[in-house]
């Protein structure tokens, strides 16, 4: 049975794995496919965030963080990052996830999350964030140079908490 917990240092290398396959496809975080591993795990896991990861049978299946969107007068609305294993996709991976990091930032204290981020073409994403209660509040025109597409939309999404 799948499971989220909080990531520690020894789950780094199964969230590199996830990592590298998900930015490989240049089609849903802006991040180069070359982009290498020390500076991928440092944004990962950089000192602001809580990161969790979901797993099962003690294989890492996907990972996600959460932080403030904004310093100072902003720390009350929350931002995250999620990325699923492709070997995991279509498992509800994803879902359970969303589902507990929403009650994670309402534990930490936002009052809601915003995603800055969320690129239009990744209709799995776009479709699982309504799904939890996100609205689409604004749209950035030719914000990715999509691997297939070119330069396609990303979405702002946002949820009250």
């Amino acid at each position: 049975m799948t499971h989220i917990r909080k990531a520690n240092e020894a789950d780094k290398p199964a969230v590199w794995q996830i990592i590298k396959a998900v930015i490989a496809g240049g089609d849903t975080y802006t991040f180069a496919p070359e982009t290498p591993e020390g500076e991928m795990i440092s944004f990962w896991f950089s000192p602001e965030k809580h990161v969790y990861v979901a797993e099962d049978e003690g294989v890492v299946l996907g990972t996600y963080w959460l932080k403030a969107n904004q310093p100072g007068l902003g720390d009350h609305v929350g931002n995250g990052g999620y990325m699923v294993s492709p070997d995991a996709k279509g498992k509800g991976i994803g879902k359970l996830m969303a589902e507990h990091s929403i009650e994670e930032a309402r534990r930490i204290g936002y009052q809601s999350i915003q995603f800055n981020f969320v690129v239009k073409s990744n209709t799995v994403a776009v479709n699982l964030w309504k799904n939890v209660g996100f609205t689409v509040i604004g749209e950035i025109p030719d914000a990715i140079r999509h691997s297939q597409h070119g330069l396609t939309n990303a979405y702002i999404m946002y949820r009250k908490l």
